[in-house]
């Protein structure tokens, strides 16, 4: 494991995460408030619109919906043809992606919500990298889950990497949260 995504609504334990993994030397890709939260707690991170070479735009909406984040996620490390593109287009691997969704239900289910706070909350970008994520289980680690935090840690500090198995199960939990 080599480089990590982190895009967060919920925080909770991300910081402890983060250390763990720099621990292991993995370079972390962040998105704005998660990005700011890490800095402030002085972990190392690299901006998406550094990797993408693409500022965030329409208020946030659009900021990681790029090839150099989906080809990312998406390469079969054993496929020549994915492999070759990488190289041609400049893409580097992301073998964690740690995302949880904006917090839709809760938003709606406060009294007096207003219709563009619910679509405020509307995940549009956070669902399509689980999915990727969780489709290349094969290869890339997806945890959608804080719970699931030290357990990736743990898998890192006993192996050095997450087991094929553990990265199964972790899908299958990405593929019912965006299922949901």
């Amino acid at each position: 494991m080599k480089r990590a995504l982190i895009s967060i609504s919920n925080k909770k334990g991300i910081v402890e995460l983060a250390k763990g993994l720099v621990a292991h030397d993995v370079e972390i890709i962040s998105t704005g408030g998660t990005a700011a939260l890490l800095r402030e707690n002085n972990i190392s991170v690299q901006d998406v619109s550094e990797v993408t070479h693409f500022p965030e735009i329409m208020d946030g909406r659009v900021k990681t919906l790029h090839p150099k984040i989906y080809g990312g996620i998406l390469n079969v490390r054993s496929n020549e043809e994915h492999q070759n593109s990488m190289t041609q287009h400049q893409i580097d691997p992301i073998d964690l992606v740690v995302l949880n969704l904006y917090p839709f239900q809760e938003t709606i289910s406060k009294n007096g919500c207003l219709l563009s706070e619910a679509i405020d909350n509307i995940d549009i970008g956070g669902p399509s990298m689980i999915r990727a994520a969780a489709k290349n289980w094969e290869d890339v680690t997806v945890v959608v889950d804080p719970i699931d935090y030290p357990k990736v840690l743990h898998e890192l500090n006993e192996k050095n990497e997450c087991s094929a198995s553990f990265r199964f199960q972790l899908a299958q939990k990405a593929f019912s949260l965006t299922a949901d």
